[in-house]
């Protein structure tokens, strides 16, 4: 009977003071969405480019606007592992005979940075 008893009093002081064991954390991944667009891409846009050009540089836009076929956003997000969380947009817009007219977002042309000398 003395022994079921510390059996059961051995069971019971494990299993309820588990919170103070530290287990290793689950294995996180990065959760990459959109498209992942670099200056170096950005560089290769000119202006009076057709959307087909545009779109063989930075690939399949994220979003089409429905109602405004003359801009292309191009989005990217990551969320790391740690919880760190960044976003990245490009925004193309296109003249009425589909040819690139400029560009907004966190890419710009290297050609419309002045240099440092």
């Amino acid at each position: 009977m003395r022994i079921v008893l510390t059996f059961l009093i051995s069971l019971t002081l494990l299993t309820s003071g588990c919170s103070w064991v530290k287990f290793p954390s689950v294995h996180k991944v990065d959760i990459q969405q959109g498209n992942i667009v670099d200056q170096e891409m950005i560089d290769k846009l000119r202006p009076g480019m057709t959307k087909s050009q545009v779109q063989f540089v930075l690939g399949t836009p994220l979003i089409i606007d429905t109602f405004d076929q003359q801009r292309w956003d191009y989005f990217y997000s990551r969320l790391s592992a740690a919880g760190v969380k960044t976003e990245e947009t490009v925004t193309i817009y296109f003249d009425d005979q589909d040819k690139l007219q400029r560009m907004t977002g966190d890419y710009l042309p290297s050609s419309a940075i002045p240099e440092e000398r």
